[in-house]
């Protein structure tokens, strides 16, 4: 993975030649900064050099001092930029792929974890950017300048150099590999911790109806200990790798320092401005290297999360397919079909069979049928949502697959039992969806067509009333309200129920039920029916049993004709009786 990280450096070349012309810089400076330094201690110390004679070096190492500081915070923020234009790269990647999934894709996995990938996942990836590849950079250039310098002014030390310095990514590489499960083990726990955490806080009522509170506080501290661990796993090795790296440094300068001892003092063959030159530029050649080892180990903790992200990028899941052509509907609402349509969950669960329906423009069309019977599953294919394994759907005649996802949804409306509110106002939420320039005027007007009117007066801020995540401060039949009510502003020609009126008291029933007829008149209309009375009212009735259509017609005529009709309308009859 980390070959993918460093692909995805190098792409950006602009910034990658700004990393090697600053590491020339700063590997130039390095060894101007110790010729100063030599150059005054020499000529003060040993060649008895007035102090007014080393003022001009002095300023000349003071501005050395500071170029170095600036190239240096100039390479962090060129590795910055390129990790904040990296990360940005990674998020829309996944939010495109979120936003893109099918509902079967989306249902999978924890949400927590989806989140843990977008936000903490795509910031692991900066210490690659920001840290290793300016480093590596450096790297490149820098130590081989030094060792040049070495060589030119004392061979000796710089083989010594060439023979210690491979141990240490020898070193990294060991470690390295060490390093990538632990990593990797590290991710997982904190992907499925955070899952964990998120789907108690949104479960914490349900868990506290049926006394499972305490228990899944056990359950999260269990996973934020294994985090830990995973953490404290890390960092063990970090140390490990940085002692081990120090020591080979301290060891190599060392021996540099023998050398160079050995030479000026008892074989006199170098001179004192030789030899501390040679001790300053050492241990600056092995600190680079040592950065580097740590940056390698940053970088290790990139590739792991960069490993989840790809993982979530490439996820087999069953798009729904979009063309470039705008649908059109003439003024009329359109007329559906599905013909041979067949869909799977995968594995031994439920699965559509061959299912072909035609719905003639303006028709009212309920699907029926005992639970788990692919109602909804059919409904979802229809609205767009699912995609398919087999089979097409087609609109006015023409393929769906050919259309525009935003031209087909502009015109489609969808009303479940539970429809989504967001955390904002009340007029926000209703406006959901349409363009920037509708006014007040049109959303009340939507409001009151929904029944919502007198709720909106109730609030204290009427209209601009917050209400929070997931519609919480409202009822379930005040969130059905204003889920129509964003019907009536869209005003579509498609329209689909999955039975919303369902554990509705009755006056919100049958201020539901006035709307949704009115809405009817202009639009083609499938309802996933659950009620007798909403299938009697029905155009035709297509009833479902184990993933077919076994029987379609008028209420009468499935009377007649179906006995597995029969026995559902008797039951709800039993039911409505006892």
């Amino acid at each position: 993975m980390m070959k993918e990280l460093k692909r995805l450096a190098f792409t950006r070349k602009r910034d990658m030649r700004l990393l090697y012309m600053l590491a020339f810089l700063y590997g130039g400076l390095i060894i101007g900064q110790a010729w100063l330094i030599v150059t005054i201690v020499d000529g003060v110390f040993l060649q008895d050099r007035t102090f007014q004679w080393a003022v001009p070096m002095l300023a000349g190492l003071l501005v050395v001092f500071t170029l170095r500081t600036a190239v240096f915070h100039l390479t962090n923020r060129t590795g910055l930029k390129m990790a904040s234009s990296v990360k940005q790269q990674f998020r829309e990647k996944l939010v495109n792929r979120f936003t893109g999934n099918s509902m079967q894709a989306a249902s999978q996995g924890q949400s927590g974890e989806k989140v843990s990938v977008l936000m903490d996942g795509v910031d692991e990836i900066d210490a690659f950017y920001s840290h290793y590849i300016p480093q590596l950079a450096i790297t490149y250039v820098v130590p081989l300048m030094i060792l040049a310098a070495i060589f030119i002014i004392n061979p000796y030390s710089g083989l010594i150099l060439l023979v210690t310095a491979p141990f240490i990514p020898f070193c990294m590489i060991l470690i390295g590999k060490m390093t990538q499960k632990k990593q990797d083990e590290q991710v997982e726990k904190l992907t499925a911790f955070s899952g964990r955490f998120l789907d108690s806080l949104q479960g914490l009522a349900t868990l506290k109806l049926f006394g499972q509170a305490e228990k899944q506080e056990q359950v999260i501290e269990d996973a934020s200990l294994n985090f830990r661990d995973a953490t404290m796993n890390v960092l063990k090795v970090a140390f490990l790798s940085a002692l081990m790296l120090e020591f080979i440094s301290m060891l190599s300068v060392a021996l540099i320092a023998v050398e160079v001892g050995l030479r000026l003092v008892i074989y006199q063959s170098i001179s004192f401005f030789t030899a501390f030159m040679v001790l300053i530029l050492a241990p600056e050649f092995f600190n680079l290297l040592k950065n580097l080892g740590t940056a390698f180990h940053s970088g290790r903790g990139s590739a792991a999360a960069a490993k989840r992200i790809e993982e979530e990028l490439n996820r087999e899941t069953k798009e729904v397919s979009w063309g470039q052509a705008e649908m059109t509907t003439g003024g009329k609402s359109p007329e559906i079909a599905l013909k041979n349509v067949s869909f799977s969950y995968g594995g031994d669960r439920f699965a559509l069979e061959d299912v072909s329906i035609h719905i003639p423009s303006g028709a009212n069309v309920a699907i029926a049928g005992p639970s788990g019977s692919g109602k909804t599953t059919l409904l979802h294919i229809a609205a767009g949502l699912l995609a398919p394994d087999g089979g097409t759907v087609s609109v006015n005649g023409r393929d769906r697959r050919e259309m525009t996802e935003d031209s087909w949804f502009r015109h489609t409306g969808y009303l479940s039992q539970h429809p989504y509110l967001f955390s904002g106002t009340v007029a926000e939420n209703i406006a959901l969806g349409c363009d920037n320039n509708v006014n007040r005027g049109q959303i009340r007007a939507a409001a009151e067509k929904a029944g919502l009117g007198p709720v909106a007066a109730s609030l204290e801020n009427g209209y601009d009333t917050q209400v929070g995540e997931g519609g919480r401060g409202l009822s379930g039949g005040e969130k059905q309200r204003v889920a129509l009510a964003r019907i009536f502003l869209q005003r579509p020609s498609v329209l689909l129920f999955d039975e919303p009126t369902v554990g509705l008291d009755l006056e919100t029933e049958q201020i539901l039920q006035a709307s949704l007829k009115e809405l009817e008149k202009e639009s083609t209309v499938i309802t996933v029916a659950h009620r007798l009375h909403t299938i009697q009212e029905a155009d035709t009735i297509l009833l479902m049993k184990d993933g077919r259509i076994a029987a379609g017609g008028s209420h009468r005529e499935l009377l007649e004709t179906s006995a597995d009709y029969r026995r559902m309308v008797h039951a709800h009859h039993g039911g409505e009786n006892e």
